[in-house]
């Protein structure tokens, strides 16, 4: 019988580590709260633009707005998509932005967030938007999807 028990509040606690907040392993959102969000931007029309220091756009407006909440100074990099995928995975970046959609092909590379836009391509099709951020950084990834759905229905 006290085997079974303990067995029991084992699995038990196992189950209430199960549910417990999301959290980040590399602790993504507690290093970018107060501090730098390392945000790479690839260009792309109105998501995002860049002409010399100057970075402009929808998804920069957002970004720059989420970085607010978490009393966070932004520093961007400028780049390709490709190149800005790898530096996620080498942790030199938190977020990716620049028109991505939930088609993008980076999926097995980093974590995306739940479409919170969408746009019609030149040829009438529908396309919904998403960021990239750091492979398994939960706690980051639910906190900028829920600023996200309070905010990006706004800016359509």
């Amino acid at each position: 019988m006290r085997k079974v028990l303990v067995a029991m509040t084992s699995l038990l606690l196992a189950l209430t580590g199960c549910t417990a907040i999301p959290a980040d392993p590399d602790g993504t959102l507690e290093r970018v709260t107060g501090g730098v969000l390392n945000v790479g931007v690839s260009p792309n029309g109105e998501f995002a633009s860049v002409d010399g220091d100057a970075v402009e756009g929808r998804e920069v407006d957002l970004v720059e707005e989420f970085a607010e909440t978490i009393d966070a100074e932004v520093d961007w990099t400028v780049g390709s998509e490709e190149a800005l995928v790898r530096a996620l995975e080498r942790d030199d970046l938190d977020l990716v932005i620049g028109g991505m959609t939930d088609a993008t092909p980076w999926v097995s590379s980093a974590g995306v967030t739940r479409p919170y836009d969408e746009f019609t391509d030149a040829e009438g099709r529908k396309h919904k938007v998403v960021m990239l951020v750091p492979m398994g950084e939960n706690a980051f990834l639910t906190t900028l999807e829920t600023f996200l759905s309070r905010h990006a229905g706004e800016r359509r």
